[in-house]
């Protein structure tokens, strides 16, 4: 039995990808990386002089800084730039340009991927398939800068519909009815790593 998917895709079809790297022209490199409608931009400065304050003198430092479409950022954009930055840090070589720090500038232009819970006291939203396209131009925009890395890293989000089908790489009005939601890193075939969602 095939599930019916509002845009005709099947269960495990990806939406329409693009990307293309040095779009700005001031960072050391850059990349757009488009997955349907949800659009990340991705600048990378650096290395530069000097690491910042706790970090190893010995290793590089990276920084990450997310930029929403629209507003301030909030807890959840704090905890994908900790995610971001442990990725970088297990991609990139960490034995040359040492106390050097290279920044990664994550805006996001356009999110087809998220789910908005609005309530009296607060609003809250959960960007599911906005990390792994982030994650995705992050590294593009690395390999664009020439930061020596280990390997490349390709990130995906899947679903459990509530037809109890799983489904790949949601759209926003496929998230509303998600059950479960699960963003995948694979950086090298003896890593994976998944970050649940609950819904």
């Amino acid at each position: 039995m095939e599930i019916d998917r509002a845009d005709g895709r099947t269960a495990n079809q990806l939406r329409p990808l693009s990307w293309s790297r040095n779009t700005l022209h001031r960072a050391h490199g850059s990349a757009s990386w488009s997955q349907g409608d949800t659009k990340v931009l991705a600048a990378v400065y650096g290395p530069k002089a000097g690491t910042k304050k706790n970090e190893n003198p010995e290793k590089p430092c990276f920084e990450v800084i997310w930029k929403p479409k629209s507003g301030q950022i909030g807890k959840l954009e704090k905890e994908y730039e900790m995610i971001l930055k442990r990725t970088v840090q297990s991609i990139c070589i960490l034995t040359v340009n040492q106390n050097t720090t290279t920044s990664i500038i994550i805006q996001v232009v356009h999110d087809d991927g998220a789910v908005s819970f609005d309530d009296y006291v607060f609003q809250y939203s959960v960007f599911i398939s906005l990390l792994p396209c982030a994650i995705n131009a992050a590294c593009a925009a690395l390999v664009d800068a020439g930061i020596p890395m280990k390997h490349l890293a390709v990130a995906i989000c899947c679903c459990l519909a509530e037809s109890g089908y799983v489904i790949l790489d949601p759209t926003k009005l496929e998230e509303q009815v998600t059950l479960i939601s699960s963003q995948y890193l694979f950086a090298d075939l003896s890593e994976i790593t998944g970050i649940i969602w609950l819904e």
